[in-house]
């Protein structure tokens, strides 16, 4: 399927937090009230990688997923993205980082839909808070050490809880920076 720049892309359904949207053949989805999904990279000073696990809708079960949200919704709006990440860090986690760092960011899924992710590192954590999420999340947080994170991963695959593959974005950063080196963008 071939299309041309500068083909018109229509609204066809729009809710609260979702668009529609075609161009052409072509039909993509869109969030009109975020910019951009933050994810978080993070590991504490016992090696352990934060993640969590949420009941999500569209799947129909629980998932496991490096922290992350929306940039810029509901009364962020205009929210730089270290700060949505810093915010949804401590939300979900309850852990605040001391030192951040952007380590990429692209389209999760450039078939369905136009959003961007932006990925950072999380630095010398401290745990300040519950986590947990906020509002009507409920976020389970694990602390898997890094030495452990791809049986525990396997195992809970096996246990029918999907795994974000997101995740493993973040150990190739996590593996590129104990080898001394600043990943394929350095």
């Amino acid at each position: 399927m071939s299309m041309k720049e500068g083909e018109e892309h229509r609204t066809v359904w729009e809710g609260k937090y979702l668009r529609v949207k075609v161009c052409g053949t072509w039909e993509y989805a869109e969030r009109p009230n975020s910019p951009a999904g933050i994810v978080i990279v993070a590991v504490t000073s016992e090696g352990k990688l934060l993640l969590t696990e949420q009941y999500r809708v569209p799947m129909g079960k629980n998932v496991i997923e490096l922290p992350a949200g929306l940039s810029g919704d509901d009364q962020y709006c205009g929210e730089e993205f270290v700060a949505a990440a810093k915010r949804e860090l401590l939300e979900e986690t309850g852990y605040e980082a001391a030192e951040w760092e952007q380590l990429t960011g692209g389209p999760p899924s450039a078939g369905l839909s136009n959003e961007h992710l932006v990925i950072f590192r999380g630095r010398n954590l401290r745990k300040t808070a519950a986590g947990g999420g906020h509002g009507s999340e409920q976020i389970v947080v694990h602390e898997v050490a890094l030495a452990d994170v791809e049986d525990w991963l396997r195992e809970r695959e096996r246990q029918g809880v999907s795994i974000d593959p997101k995740i493993f974005v973040g150990l190739y950063f996590i593996a590129q920076e104990s080898r001394g080196r600043g990943g394929i963008w350095r």
